[in-house]
């Protein structure tokens, strides 16, 4: 009887295996960043989703930037948001609207700020729970006191592991 029960969970666990392939997305990339007025840098982007549904998934991204042209700076956000992503066969497009801060440091000085990202980008599968992310674009709102920055954006690429 006790192995029939194992053999029976076994047999759940691999038929559902399929739902639960995509429950979590790991991503890590490079990333290039414009900020108001002129801050040009690249650096990294990491994220991790969470899909609660096919589509809808949260999503906590993390990244930085550095320019060290005429004093070093750097530049670094942690938002989280929705998802929405379109489970196609090979391609999977996504959107999301993320909200959180961002810290600037100039010289040893650093700054807090409020900071939005709108955008989305798509994923190509390679293999089974590994995919390539071709591009994640994002405009890019932060508000550093009283002064509000929306001309910005920045733009992905990288690895995709989903599990």
């Amino acid at each position: 009887m006790r192995k029939q029960v194992i053999h029976t969970i076994l047999l759940a666990g691999v038929l559902c295996a399929h739902a639960f392939a995509q429950k979590v997305e790991i991503f890590g990339g490079a990333q290039y960043e414009h900020l108001q007025p002129s801050y040009n840098a690249v650096g990294w982007d990491a994220s991790v989703t969470g899909n609660f549904k096919h589509i809808l998934g949260i999503t906590g991204d993390f990244s930085g930037v550095y320019n060290s042209r005429r004093t070093s700076s750097s530049v670094y956000t942690y938002t989280v948001g929705p998802v929405l992503t379109a489970r196609l066969p090979v391609v999977q497009p996504f959107v999301h609207a993320l909200f959180g801060g961002a810290t600037t440091s100039t010289a040893g000085v650093s700054d807090n700020a409020f900071a939005m990202f709108l955008g989305g980008g798509l994923d190509i599968g390679l293999r089974k729970g590994i995919g390539l992310r071709l591009v994640q674009a994002d405009w890019v709102m932060t508000k550093f006191g009283d002064q509000t920055q929306d001309r910005q954006g920045r733009v992905s690429a990288g690895i995709v592991i989903k599990f």
